[in-house]
């Protein structure tokens, strides 16, 4: 998914959790499921940073890097202004994107 296009806000915004678990039925739930769809989106978000930066390595020092990798700050700066993975996860979750499954319910709904 592309994250940069997302409708996520970039603050935090308090949320009624009683409309939060009325689809999942409970609460802790709920913030499982978004805390886990955070962690998802988190590590594609620095992977894919990392990618990014990594063409800029460089395994010499000297004082013409800093004033030439103004590309890497502004990649930088960037992806710091992007909405907060926890933040995208809570947009993603309310409008019905994540899919998720209980394997715990789906045994006890067998027996």
């Amino acid at each position: 998914m592309d994250y940069k296009k997302t409708n996520a806000a970039s603050s935090t915004i308090t949320r009624n959790m009683t409309e939060l678990s009325e689809e999942v039925g409970n609460v802790y739930e709920s913030v499982v499921i978004m805390a886990k769809r955070s962690n998802q989106i988190a590590v594609e978000l620095k992977s894919e940073l990392n990618k990014k930066l990594q063409e800029f390595a460089s395994y010499t020092d000297n004082l013409e890097e800093v004033f030439e990798n103004r590309e890497q700050i502004e990649i930088s700066k960037y992806y710091e202004r992007l909405p907060k993975p926890s933040l995208i996860a809570v947009e993603e979750f309310i409008n019905g994107e994540i899919y998720y499954r209980n394997p715990a319910k789906e045994v006890q709904a067998e027996d």
